[in-house]
């Protein structure tokens, strides 16, 4: 097998805390408002908004605009449907400011020392800039499903990633803390790398993070995974 010259990672729940970042915005802007439940709300609907582009339901939208969709469904059940469009446009913005977890910057830089490092995430390219800026994500590229107009789990996604940098399925290697993208990588030939990452959803509702065998790597977090790879 050739050796692994490229990581590429997910990013919502991997690298940056999705679901605590927005529930310390909303609790600090809208305390009235159940920020948990509406941040689990709002992250529900993610998947089935991106089935309805694979299916062919609607065209190429990028995830700015199907967040904001999202958005919309779940503000009158949270009593915010009185926001103005300054506001709703500035809290659909959350997902450009995300946190990261509190080892994902030092750990990036350690990968990055010895690999390629880059960002293979659903969310646009826009989004991922500007989270990496805020966030001082090293990022050497990034690569979003916005390149492909194809959302993940579509080969197209993880085969356009090999592409992009002319290398083999095999010398690219998926990060990830949800087992069923590691899976598709996997089933087209990359190598995976599975991140812990219990507090996803919150202390109120911790994951299930036993190890899957067939993953390559199995890390508790990015520093971790740096240790297991030597750099």
């Amino acid at each position: 097998m050739p050796p692994i010259s490229i990581l590429v990672f997910d990013i919502f729940g991997t690298v940056v805390d999705w679901h605590g970042s927005i529930v310390r915005e909303v609790q600090a802007v809208y305390p009235q408002v159940d920020a948990d439940a509406f941040a689990r709300a709002w992250r529900e609907r993610y998947q089935p908004a991106m089935q309805r582009v694979r299916s062919g339901e609607i065209g190429w939208t990028r995830l700015d605009e199907l967040h904001r969709g999202m958005l919309e469904d779940i503000l009158p059940r949270f009593g915010l449907e009185h926001l103005d469009e300054a506001e709703r446009a500035h809290l659909n913005r959350v997902w450009h400011r995300l946190n990261p977890w509190p080892d994902s910057v030092a750990g990036l830089a350690r990968l990055k020392s010895r690999f390629t490092i880059c960002s293979l995430s659903n969310g646009n390219i826009g989004l991922l800039t500007n989270m990496a800026k805020r966030g001082g994500l090293p990022w050497d590229c990034v690569l979003s499903a916005e390149v492909f107009h194809a959302y993940k789990p579509d080969p197209r996604v993880y085969l356009g990633a090999a592409g992009v940098f002319d290398v083999s399925p095999a010398e690219v290697m998926m990060v990830a803390a949800h087992q069923d993208d590691l899976a598709a990588a996997r089933d087209c030939g990359l190598a995976t790398a599975y991140i812990e990452r219990p507090m996803e959803f919150g202390a109120a509702h911790i994951k299930d993070v036993s190890p899957d065998p067939a993953n390559t790597y199995h890390a508790r977090d990015l520093l971790d995974l740096a240790n297991q790879l030597g750099c």
